[in-house]
Formats: structure tokens, sequence, C-alpha cells
């Protein structure tokens, strides 16, 4: 049985929605986001795809 969700196609991580996680990521530790955190890295791929021109 393989395991799905129910955002099964991939999409590459916008500038909103890792806005969004970063935001809740903050409000979850006192305002500040930890290096290395799922919110951290979701802003990364969101820069890296802003750059390299995907949507």
């Amino acid at each position: 049985m393989s395991k799905t969700s129910s955002t099964s196609s991939r999409s590459p991580m916008s500038s909103a929605a890792a806005a969004r996680i970063q935001s809740a990521a903050a409000k979850a530790n006192g305002g500040s986001t930890p290096a290395g955190s799922f919110a951290s890295r979701a802003q990364a791929a969101a820069a890296a795809n802003a750059k390299f021109g995907k949507k």
C-alpha cells in the first residue's frame, strides 16, 4: 500500500507558501525560526525556485 496525500501532484515551493510555513513556525517558537527547520528549508526552496524561474 502506498502513502498518498491530498496533494499528490508535486509542485514547487512558492514564496507565499514558504511565508505561511515560516509564520506558523515563528509563532510556535516565540518569534524565531530555528536554523535547519522545515520552515527555513521551505524558504530556501522558494528562493531557489524563484531564482530559476519555477512557479
